[in-house]
Formats: structure tokens, sequence, C-alpha cells
């Protein structure tokens, strides 16, 4: 290979690499997130280390990390999610970053040497949160449903948004702009029309490319087709005077009702996590160590600043906007932190020289070190708000919809399930219990929180689609109303249904349900058949006679439909038992009495 040049490059490479191998997961795992362990090595490889000296070359390449990020938020923004956290997203997320950065804004004003477009730029770069952190210990610590954790997610969602506009704006705060006034009108057309010329073609011209390409089979054909929308759309924002992002996420916003969506969203996935990470490290090699050492302690100021202006202003927004004390209190020490977004508008502001450099190190250090302190904030939280174990989730059936909707998850329905998720079928799950659907999420289960007796719910949760509801709740009372209301509204599906008890059984078969099944009888056969084998009677003995007996309950039950409860009496003992004994088979000549029902033996159960 001739030249020096490319095994310089190729062990630049292979230290980015091992900076990010070590440096994400050993941050990861103490907790502070990928995003700061990537800084971290960018640190160690540049200011410190002196290893490669051009962070500044990479940053430009690794931008493209914040075109796909901006590509894969604009997919996700299907309209019918957006509708159901209008009020979250719309309202308090709008409000959130407006109030915020104005705040800020005036603090950076404050300071003599910065003029109001860099300190409108610092406001509103600080009021945007770190998505990748509060998403992170929100799943972490389960409360990604909670109600906090919806109204954090509207919020961060409506930043990330956000940034596309602020990106948009810089331009015209740089500078050049300043300086050719009268070309600001021709600049604004020219963006108009490269818009509409995008969203022309997202919508009437893309799906027919991807749609040709998909039959073709070639699997590289469509990555590369996927890099070239991204890469395409970022670019002609670019030479409109927008910024690149900006075109990559109105793209995929014009993609997000597309067939195509989630093979976009897996072919573009790889590419996106290796250049943002590359971006965050390239951040970290550009940071000015003298210029933060001579300001540390203004930078040390800063940090508490910015997270009680932060959290003050969340939550006295949330409780304008209906929430407790508690939800508010949860919802501000999670978001007091400066997010990822900052660096990337601090970044192509320094690209606009809106600001300056020694300005974007300090910022960088300010969100860095808040970004630390954020698991610190959400434990303070936990000593300001009362504990609620029982608290509400709030209804969200994002993606719900299969062949089987199962109502109710407790231990029948968690059983249930395992045979047919193994069995390859699709399982919808609601059920009322906060707790157990948080418990049963962190498996992997697909379970939304929903009351089963609400036709709203039902059909929120895709029973439309349903062949099957299976009913496992474990009330008699509920399970009655469920099947009462499926069977009115959507008399095509069909019912299989949990029984309370023997006498449930014969209601249920005279509502007309597909299938029920006691809760409790399979298990005591099989008890009962492994208890008569402990005490001597051979396999094969004890089951026959367990058989038998689940013969003869079939045929009982079905004599009890038409002439009674007590009906079939003759096929037991003579004494009547309520409302189900349990004998030997008829072919013994002696008979086990039984004096317990199984009535009281599923209550003790359920206790």
């Amino acid at each position: 290979m001739a030249g020096g040049a490319a095994p310089e490059l190729y062990m630049e490479a292979v230290m980015l690499l091992g900076g990010a191998v070590v440096a994400a997961p050993l941050f990861k795992r103490i907790g502070l997130g990928t995003v700061l362990g990537y800084l971290a090595a960018g640190l160690v490889i540049g200011p410190i280390g002196r290893m490669i000296t051009e962070g500044e070359e990479i940053l430009h390449v690794a931008e493209l990390g914040v075109v796909f990020l901006l590509f894969i938020i604009g997919l996700e923004l299907k309209p019918a999610r957006l509708w159901s956290l209008r009020r979250d997203i719309f309202g308090l997320g709008l409000t959130q970053v407006l109030l915020t950065g104005v705040a800020l804004t005036a603090l950076a004003m404050a300071v003599p040497s910065i003029g109001i477009g860099a300190a409108a730029v610092i406001g509103f770069g600080l009021a945007l949160s770190s998505t990748a952190f509060a998403l992170q210990i929100l799943e972490e610590r389960g409360e990604i449903n909670r109600r906090h954790g919806r109204k954090s997610f509207g919020i961060l969602l409506f930043q990330d948004l956000a940034i596309v506009p602020l990106l948009a704006l810089l331009p015209f705060l740089a500078p050049a702009a300043a300086e050719n006034g009268g070309n600001n009108l021709v600049d604004f057309l020219v963006a108009i029309i490269a818009v509409a010329a995008l969203v022309f073609a997202g919508r009437y011209i893309l799906n027919p490319l991807f749609q040709i390409i998909a039959k073709s089979g070639a699997r590289e054909a469509m990555i590369a087709a996927a890099l070239l929308v991204v890469i395409g759309s970022a670019l002609l924002m670019q030479v409109a005077g927008l910024s690149m992002a900006m075109g990559a996420f109105i793209a995929g916003v014009m993609l997000a009702e597309s067939t195509y969506r989630h093979e976009l969203e897996a072919d573009i996935e790889p590419f996106r996590g290796l250049l943002l990470g590359l971006f965050f490290m390239a951040i970290g090699m550009s940071l000015d160590l003298s210029v933060i050492v001579e300001n540390w302690l203004t930078i040390l100021l800063a940090v508490p600043v910015l997270m009680v202006v932060k959290a003050a202003i969340i939550y006295a927004l949330c409780r304008v906007f209906g929430s407790d004390h508690d939800v508010s209190v949860r919802t501000a020490l999670t978001l007091p932190q400066g997010g990822e977004f900052g660096f990337v508008l601090f970044s192509a502001a320094v690209g606009m020289q809106v600001l300056d450099a020694a300005t974007s190190s300090q910022l960088v250090s300010i969100v860095t070190l808040s970004m630390a302190l954020t698991p610190v904030s959400v434990m303070l939280g936990r000593f300001l708000v009362r504990e609620d174990d029982n608290e509400e989730m709030d209804e969200d059936f994002e993606g719900a919809g299969a062949d089987v909707l199962m109502v109710g998850f407790s231990r029948f329905g968690q059983i249930a399930s395992q045979i047919l998720l193994a069995g390859g079928s699709d399982v919808t799950i609601i059920d009322h219990s906060a707790d157990r659907v948080r418990s049963a999420q962190k498996f992997g289960f697909r379970i939304y929180f929903g009351d089963g007796t609400r036709k709203d719910v039902l059909e929120a949760a895709g029973i439309k689609r349903a062949k099957i509801v299976a009913v496992c709740t474990q009330k008699k009372e509920i399970t009655d109303r469920i099947v009462d209301l499926v069977q009115s509204e959507y008399p095509d599906v069909k019912l299989y249904v949990r029984s309370y008890d023997r006498t449930h059984t014969l209601e249920l078969r005279a509502r007309g349900v597909e299938y029920e099944m006691r809760e409790t009888f399979k298990s005591g056969l099989e008890f009962g058949q492994r208890t008569l084998e402990a005490l001597g009677t051979t396999q094969q003995l004890s089951s026959e006679i367990a058989e038998d007996v689940e013969k003869r309950d079939a045929e009982r039950l079905l004599i009890q439909q038409s002439q009674g409860f007590y009906a079939g009496r003759h096929m037991i003992h003579t004494r009547p038992v309520t409302p189900e004994p349990l004998t030997k088979p008829r072919r013994e000549s002696k008979v086990i009495d039984a004096t317990d029902n199984e009535r009281t033996a599923v209550e003790e159960e359920n206790s």
C-alpha cells in the first residue's frame, strides 16, 4: 500500500473504536450513561493524551450521526402517537422550551461579552435536556409508563423536535447573515422551495422507489437507498442554507407511515449509533482544557444555577398543566440537566461563528457536569415525594394489536401466555395492575395498562383485529362484565374464558362462550394423581383414575346444563356435595367421601 497516510488513518480509527469499546460500557455500568463515556474517551484521546489532534475534522464527519438520529426521530413520529401525547408534547413541552430558553437567555445576556444572538443560542441550547440520560434512568427504574415518566417523555419529544428549528435559525444569527441583510428574503424563499421539494419527494417518489428496490431482493441496495435518502435530503437542506439535520428529519417524517419504516430504521440504526458515538467523542477531543481550567469557578457555579432554574420552571409548568406535587417533582428532577442536542447546537454555532470556541468549551463542560449529576437529582426526588406503591399508569396502547387479546395477567394468564408465545402466536395483554404491568414489561411481554371492562380500552388494545379474546381475570364479576361487553359489541370474536368454579362454568356455557376452563380443575387432577402415586398406586392406574374423573365431570356438566345444577347425582356418591365432589371412578367398588367443595378451595387459593 503506497503512502504513509493510510496506516495513520487506520491507527486513528483503531484508537477511536478502542476508546468507544472501553469507555461506553464502563460508564454505563457505573450509571453515568454512554454519552459521558464517549465524551471522556474523546477527552483522553484528544486534549489529555494528544493521540489525535484533528478533533475538528473528525467532528465534521461525525455530524452525520446527528443527521441519522434526526431521521430516526422523524420515522418514529407517527400522527397517532403525536395525537395521543399532544397535551404533553405541544402544551407542556413547547411552554417548557420557550420559558426555560428565555430565562437562560436573560441570564446569559448578563455577561458583558455575550451578544443577544450568542445568548439566545446558549439559553435555548441549555433549555434542552438529555433524552439519552433521562430515558435510560426511567427505563432502568421501570418508570417510563408512570405518570411522571409520560410527562418527561412528552417534554423530551418536543425538545427533540425543537432542535430542528433551532438549527434552522442559526444561519440567520451568523455574522454573514447580518452583513447580507438584503438577501434574507431570497434565502428564505429558497429554503421554502427546498422544503416543499423534499416534502413532494417524500410523498410521491420515495415509497415507489423503495417498492422497486424491495422487489429486486437486493438487501445491499435497500441499505444504499436508505443512506441515499438520508444524506441526499440533508445535503438539499444545506444547499438551501438550512441545517442538514432538518432535511433528514423531514425525510423521516415523510416516511413515518411507510410500510418500509421498520426496515429503514433497522438499516440506519447501526450507522446512527456508531457515528453518534463518534460525534460525542469528537466533542470531547475539541474541548480546550486551558479554557476550562481558567474558568473552573464559573463552570462550577453555572451547573447548579442551570439545574435549579430548569427544575423550578418544569415543576411550576407541571402544576399549571394539572399534575400533582409528586408527579411534578419527579418530572422536574428527571430533566434538570443539559442535553446532547446542546452539544449539537453549540458545535453548529461555532462553525457559523455565532459562538467562539472558548465559550463552547465552557458550555460543553457545564452540560457534561449537569448530566453527571442527574442520578443524584433523581435520588433527591425520592425524599421530596410520598411513596405510592399503587400509583396508576397512563394508558398507552402504541403497538397493540394481535390475533390474541388477553385480559388479565395474574398466575393463570401468565402460564397460558407462555404456551401461546412458545407456539409462535402474537399476544397483546392488558391488565389493571400498574405494578404487574411494570414487572411484566421488564421480561419483554407486550403488556399494557388498562381496564378490560371499558370498550375504549379494548378497542385501543386492538380487539377489532383479534381472533380470540382470552379473559383471564381473577374475579367472577369482572369476568362476566367483560364477557357481556365483548359478546354485545364484538360478536364475531371468539371468547376463551377462565372460570371461577363449577357454577361459573355453567353460567359461561349458558352465555355461549367458545371455551371455558375452571382455574383449579386441571391442577387439582394432577395433584391428586401424583398423591395417589406417592401412596403406592401405579402410574398407569392413577392416570386411568384421573382420566375417568375428568370424563365423568364433563358428562355431568352436560347434564347440568340441561337439567339444573343438582342433576347427574347418580354419577357420584349418593350424598349431594356442593358444588363438586371428588370420587374414585365407577370401576372401583369403594368410593371416597368428599366433604370439601371446590368453591372453598378456590377462595383459599386466591386469598
